[in-house]
């Protein structure tokens, strides 16, 4: 098996001080052009997209750099003595060292995928769980890849501020791609970002559901589908349920009647979801969700590092199952009552 020879030096430790003061917009426009990259890489070899990502824009400036600019090169894999393929001259540790140029950037993303595939030295990685990037970033600094002592903390950082770990979850088909970031002007390798990009958000429309008549079940709990008007003490009475149990259940305070056509459990929710994920629609406080999923209010903001009186922004994924990784951004405040629900 050919070893590649890879070297990280100086030259991109210095990168994380122009990082830091480059425009994110730049950052995100790197992120949205080789994230399918990434996704493909880590599918095809393991290497998690996130840290292939927040390598990525390090090392290359987030594709600014001279040296990506001229040889597609995103991780500054220098030629060595096994290297047949065209090159460039760069200044790194020394004046006019020789870098690999490859034709197309996934070249360069699969170079260094393999890398670490097939270093010995990184094979420890790979018993990691995929989504655990503050452990690949600091076994990396382990294996000896970098010499910096920062360099965990730099790549952790990225991953949290640019939601990089969005990317991990896809390519392990643990979250949809309908949520993601699109950005205009697409950038090519040879040209960065110079003028305004517009972020728009592509999530995917849901038709309203429609539910059966009298009593049917939704992730394992009882509920009906209860028109607005409807008693809650005819309810509480046909269904044989606690008249404050069944406020309680549904996590709405004391009223004569259902102010809205709605679902109305009959029993305590759960405190997981029956699926993985839920994608904010538009309007939809985390009541409405919580009582759509049939998971618990309480639970549902646990889970995503929310207060329940918080109203996540419309596009946001929300998980139901286990603790999310991030944080959900939240709708822009607006005349709105959140939730009718118990204190």
């Amino acid at each position: 098996m050919r070893k590649i020879q890879y070297s990280i030096t100086a030259f991109f430790i210095l990168l994380v001080t122009g990082l830091q003061a480059q425009n994110p917009e730049v950052v995100r426009n790197y992120v949205n052009t080789y994230k399918d990259l990434a996704i493909a890489e880590m599918q095809r070899t393991g290497v998690p997209a996130s840290i292939t990502l927040a390598q990525g824009i390090h090392e290359s400036g987030a594709g600014t750099s001279k040296l990506v600019q001229a040889s597609n090169n995103h991780f500054g894999i220098k030629c060595k003595s096994n290297w047949t393929g065209e090159s460039v001259k760069h200044d790194d540790d020394a004046r006019g060292e020789c870098f690999r140029k490859y034709p197309q950037s996934q070249d360069s993303y699969k170079d260094h995928s393999d890398f670490l595939k097939n270093g010995q030295r990184y094979a420890f990685l790979f018993q990691l769980d995929p989504t655990d990037y503050e452990g690949w970033a600091n076994g990396l600094k382990k294996a000896g890849y970098a010499t910096n002592p920062k360099y965990p903390a730099v790549l952790i950082k990225l991953v949290e501020d640019y939601n990089l770990q969005d990317y991990t979850l896809i390519a392990l088909g643990k979250m949809p791609t309908t949520d993601v970031v699109v950005v205009s002007p697409t950038v090519t390798n040879q040209q960065p970002v110079t003028e305004e990009i517009k972020e728009v958000r592509v999530t995917e429309v849901k038709p309203k559901p429609t539910y059966p008549e009298g009593r049917f079940q939704i992730n394992d709990t009882k509920v009906i589908y209860a028109k607005k008007g409807t008693s809650f003490l005819a309810i509480a009475k046909e269904y044989d349920v606690d008249l404050s149990k069944l406020f309680e259940f549904n996590e709405l305070n004391r009223m004569e009647a259902v102010e809205e056509d709605q679902l109305i459990y009959l029993q305590r929710k759960r405190k997981t979801g029956n699926s993985e994920y839920y994608t904010v629609q538009a309007g939809e406080t985390l009541h409405d969700i919580a009582q759509a999923q049939a998971i618990r209010l309480e639970s549902l903001a646990e889970l995503n590092w929310l207060k329940m009186d918080e109203m996540p922004a419309p596009g946001e994924q929300l998980s139901l199952k286990k603790k999310s990784s991030k944080i959900p951004k939240l709708a822009v405040k607006a005349n709105y009552s959140i939730v009718p629900g118990i204190k």
